[in-house]
């Protein structure tokens, strides 16, 4: 039986990826429309924050651009680039001010040689078509009822959820580093901003929480219908 219309699949797989995805994203989404309408104590947009943290702390020069779309910042490795959304760089808010921070604690992790993000890097070419593959075959072995095969599924989705479960720590690093570049270049004035960027980058970390129970949560499903089947 194809997993779509199995009864065991919704109990335990979807409905509950669809509540942890759908409370996380809220949380985070309520945390940011608070705290992007509180003004941070130094009045700098989320460049302005950006060019500050580059040129007060160890960081060695990147580039800093402005990115369509709202919650899209993004540090680029490859291009040695961070990219801010536009409410984040224009804005003069707590809210940008965590995020901006939190990009450029990334930036660090790269720059310092994190072993977690090599590892991650490294999986990154394996991970380029292993979704793909990983449905084709399991629905292949479950449509043809090819063990073999359905393995093989089970074990490409596998990687993508080692890289997802390996995303979590290199997150919460990257916000634990943004609070301290932030101490370190006098940005965090008063308790309002120490405490609005703490519950932004909090927010914001367990969205990958989130991604890494759902993924877990799917390949257990699968690897229990491999037994059933």
């Amino acid at each position: 039986m194809v997993f779509f219309f199995d009864p065991f699949y919704f109990i335990f797989v979807l409905i509950p990826t669809i509540a942890i995805s759908a409370g996380v994203q809220l949380w985070l989404r309520r945390t940011y429309a608070t705290w992007s309408q509180v003004p941070n104590h130094t009045g700098l947009n989320g460049l302005q924050v950006g060019r500050t943290l580059l040129g007060r702390t160890s960081l060695q020069p990147i580039g800093l651009e402005v990115a369509p779309g709202t919650l899209t910042d993004h540090f680029d490795p490859g291009a040695n680039v961070v990219r801010l959304s536009e409410p984040v760089a224009g804005s003069s808010s707590v809210a940008s001010l965590a995020v901006t921070a939190h990009e450029l604690g990334h930036v660090q992790q790269h720059q310092t040689g994190s072993a977690l993000m090599k590892v991650r890097s490294a999986l990154v070419p394996a991970l380029r078509f292993s979704p793909t593959l990983s449905y084709i075959c399991i629905l292949l072995g479950l449509v043809m009822n090819i063990a073999g095969l359905f393995y093989l599924g089970i074990f490409f989705f596998g990687l993508m959820v080692i890289f997802t479960i390996m995303t979590v720590p290199i997150e919460f690093d990257a916000s634990r580093r943004a609070f301290r570049l932030l101490e370190e270049a006098g940005l965090l004035v008063d308790d309002n901003d120490r405490r609005g960027a703490r519950a932004m980058l909090t927010a914001a970390g367990f969205t990958y929480v989130a991604a890494a129970v759902t993924a877990i949560l799917q390949l257990l499903y699968y690897v229990a219908l491999s037994r059933r089947e």
